[in-house]
């Protein structure tokens, strides 16, 4: 059953779904191809049409599994109709100069079986100056191979340095970890980007990456607020990333029924109440934090 996943605006207005689909570990073998492939088809028959990739993510694999499940690249699948598809990718720092970002872009959209992106995102800071990678990415929109660009692990002071570059406020989204146990960018990067209109696109929201899942997954306030909607615990984590309208969240599964779980927190609204209980069980920072990133 399709579900109506709630839709971000970007500030050059373009809407982009709440929740989508991620793709890290995966096209790596831990999991059957076959079956990581059915879990992003699920995802998206259930209603969520938001992919991200990176050119890191398998050494390029899994961008070409979702060329495989969803574009139907190696002919094992209908394709879904592009224009229905958000497909996000990311560039290796040191690929995001004049000298290799062209190839780079070219090879992503080789391997995923279309001809742009909808969003392509310098995966961290590197040694190549924000003027340049800002400035190719420009032409890149220019040329029609993407629609817009952001970042990603970009702190304030790097959003800021960001700024200071000319086009750099064309940035609609930057990428960071974020989940309910690493409540840090709520301090600082969460205000400055929604002051500016940039989007936060939440990366392992359900902690997969981290240490806290199971505390997160096990916790008496996630397990009373799941309760109280009928919800999931990872259904309460994943309201609880996109309760305020401005972060995309984007959890990975390798499967088809943790998909169409994962997009019933679409659905779910989490009250004051429930709020206040999570905040209790897990603060909100009162100083700055480091930037995580596992």
């Amino acid at each position: 059953m399709a579900i109506d996943v709630h839709m971000i605006e970007l500030s050059d207005g373009a809407e982009m779904p709440a929740i989508g689909q991620g793709t890290w570990y995966l096209g790596e073998g831990r999991s059957p191809r076959d079956e990581e492939a059915e879990a992003l088809r699920a995802g998206v028959e259930a209603g969520v049409m938001l992919v991200d990739t990176a050119e890191m993510y398998g050494d390029g694999e899994a961008e070409r599994l979702v060329g495989e499940a969803l574009l139907g690249t190696a002919g094992l699948a209908a394709p879904v109709p592009r224009e229905d598809l958000t497909i996000v990718s990311k560039v290796y720092p040191w690929n995001a100069g004049r000298d290799r970002i062209f190839d780079a872009c070219d090879a992503t959209l080789e391997r995923l079986g279309t001809d742009y992106l909808d969003l392509y995102l310098l995966h961290w800071r590197g040694n190549v100056p924000l003027r340049e990678t800002v400035a190719c990415m420009e032409e890149l929109v220019e040329q029609g191979k993407i629609l817009r660009w952001g970042v990603s692990n970009f702190d304030v002071d790097d959003m800021e340095e960001l700024w200071e570059v000319p086009a750099g406020d064309h940035c609609v989204v930057n990428q960071v970890l974020y989940h309910l146990g690493s409540r840090g960018i709520e301090y600082d990067l969460l205000p400055w980007m929604e002051e500016r209109d940039v989007a936060c696109m939440a990366y392992c929201p359900l902690a997969q990456a981290g240490t806290l899942r199971r505390g997160l997954f096990t916790s008496p306030a996630v397990e009373e607020v799941a309760r109280r909607h009928g919800a999931t615990p990872a259904q309460v984590l994943l309201a609880f990333c996109v309760r305020d309208g401005n972060v995309i969240a984007i959890p990975r599964t390798s499967s088809a029924s943790h998909a169409v779980e994962d997009d019933g927190a679409a659905e779910l609204e989490l009250d004051d109440r429930d709020l206040a209980l999570l905040d209790r069980a897990f603060p909100a920072p009162t100083r700055k934090m480091p930037l995580d990133m596992q």
